[in-house]
């Protein structure tokens, strides 16, 4: 998904090309790829003071250009990983990706506590 315009990432005004991820240059940056380059950035992230409404219609909108990018999933853990704070990234909102990265701590404290769970049990022999 586009960066917001204080961001650094340039994101050049020509159309991307679609290119398979096992085909796609290694070294290329994921945002390459991303169907978003072609929309405007209004689409990606709200103006001040969007009604409910009309954030809704376009947060919907934002995702459908997300669901036929090939790189949705990079642009996703992108989103997750810095953590992003507004915008539709990888087809979340921001709120969206609250709610993952609460269910992945959640998941990583309760891996942690079972693997400490079987440190403590004697190994039958």
């Amino acid at each position: 998904m586009l960066q917001p315009p204080h961001s650094s990432l340039q994101v050049a005004a020509v159309p991307a090309q679609r290119v398979p991820a096992r085909d796609r240059d290694q070294d290329a940056p994921w945002h390459t790829e991303a169907v978003c380059r072609r929309d405007e950035a209004g689409l990606f992230f709200a103006p001040s003071k969007e009604p409910t409404a009309a954030r809704l219609s376009r947060e919907e909108a934002a995702k459908r250009v997300c669901a036929r990018c090939p790189v949705m999933v990079e642009c996703r853990e992108h989103a997750l990983l810095q953590p992003e704070p507004y915008g539709v990234w990888g087809g979340l909102t921001a709120a969206e990706r609250r709610v993952v990265l609460a269910r992945r701590r959640r998941r990583d404290l309760e891996l942690k506590k079972a693997a400490r769970a079987a440190d403590r049990i004697p190994a039958a022999g």
